[in-house]
């Protein structure tokens, strides 16, 4: 694996077009939920300002955790079957591009480039943030590459998230817990009738299995939500059992989409899911000779779901780092980590690019042969990806 790093200039004034970070930091830095604005009408005006394009079908992916392994799996499936397809996810790992995808492929630097001239300086006038110009982005090059498919991952909630401002055919809703409490609300109740909003609007919504307390509230927003089953998907690429639920609940969408494609090649899309890999979830990276997995588990809801697939990674991991800002504080989930790990390292606050990899490369000198889990954002699991490879 090769990484490296890129110190970039502060430059004041106007950028040049062709400089796509430079563009970028005009917006802020892209925390999703730091960066979150309500309402949808900044997106209108940026909408306005882009071809008028409607795919063949258009499908949201909103929850608090597996959205973006959902969309991957579900945009392989549909790339499958011949459609053309887009990706919208959010964070990205080493690049920009990652977060626009055609046919699987990450945006080109030209293609992105001629869209950030186009429409950046449309976003600065109206205030847009990164993430609802981000989404403009994604939507303006998926309209001039005629995809057949959009999928667009939710950023924070849906109701007044930027992805929900244009029309869809099919939602689907993964598994809702507590995260971004300072805009969705203080319970999982309030943070699932956000989410529902989603649905709004489409065809077709499923919906993984969720607690006892958030079926019913989805259920009164659209009587006709059907809820998924979860399958049993023994030679899933993906690693980590939660990644069944993901695979079911995108086998799930493909089915209700029979409806409107019946010639959908079901045993290739089938197998697309089974080979599909997640970047940034349980992904394993060998450092000489210590084996680490890296994951972008950031709140309770997701470590719960890590817990049950540690055992196979590891009987125990040497050590457990966990990263996190210092208003996400993750010390309660100290706990439910210890039985796995012979200790658990926990930072709060701290500056990932320079702390995470520190601390495991610390750990790697100790235990050269050692197993190692580094749970955080996906800022911590690039930081390791970018510099780690190059100090050991």
């Amino acid at each position: 694996m090769t990484a490296h790093i890129v110190n970039k200039p502060k430059v004041k004034g106007n950028p040049k077009p062709c400089d796509i970070e430079t563009w970028l930091e005009q917006l802020g830095a892209p925390s999703a939920d730091r960066d979150y604005l309500p309402g949808h009408q900044r997106m209108q005006q940026l909408i306005a300002a882009i071809t008028p394009y409607k795919p063949r079908l258009r499908i949201r992916v909103a929850g608090t955790n597996g959205k973006g392994s959902t969309s991957f799996m579900l945009a392989a499936a549909l790339q499958a079957t011949g459609l053309k397809v887009g990706l919208y996810t959010s964070p990205h790992l080493l690049s920009f591009n990652e977060r626009i995808r055609i046919q699987g492929e990450p945006i080109t630097d030209a293609l992105l480039q001629a869209a950030m001239q186009r429409i950046m300086p449309i976003a600065l006038r109206v205030g847009g943030s990164y993430f609802e110009t981000a989404t403009v982005l994604a939507l303006d090059l998926f309209a001039r590459a005629e995809v057949d498919v959009e999928i667009l991952e939710a950023g924070v909630g849906a109701r007044l998230d930027a992805t929900t401002a244009v029309d869809a055919d099919l939602a689907l809703l993964t598994p809702i817990g507590l995260d971004h409490q300072q805009w969705l609300g203080d319970t999982i109740e309030a943070v699932a009738t956000e989410k529902a909003y989603v649905m709004q609007g489409c065809r077709w919504s499923i919906s993984a299995p969720q607690i006892e307390t958030v079926s019913p509230l989805l259920q009164a927003f659209n009587p006709a939500l059907n809820f998924c089953k979860v399958s049993t998907w023994p030679e899933l690429a993906a690693i980590g059992l939660h990644q069944q639920l993901n695979a079911s609940l995108a086998w799930a969408g493909l089915q209700a989409l029979q409806q409107l494609l019946p010639n959908m090649d079901m045993a290739r899309a089938k197998q697309a899911i089974l080979h599909c890999q997640v970047p940034g979830r349980l992904q394993f990276v060998q450092i000489n000779q210590a084996q680490v997995w890296l994951d972008a588990a950031h709140n309770r809801h997701a470590i719960e779901a890590l817990l049950p697939t540690l055992p196979q990674l590891a009987t125990p991991f040497d050590a457990i780092i966990v990263f996190t800002r210092k208003d996400r504080s993750l010390e309660a989930e100290r706990a439910l980590l210890t039985p796995f790990a012979h200790k658990v390292i926990y930072q709060c606050d701290a500056d990932p690019l320079m702390t995470a990899s520190t601390t495991l490369q610390q750990e790697i000198t100790n235990k050269p042969q050692g197993s190692f889990l580094v749970l955080g954002s996906f800022i911590t699991v690039a930081a390791i990806l970018k510099t780690l490879p190059m100090k050991l």
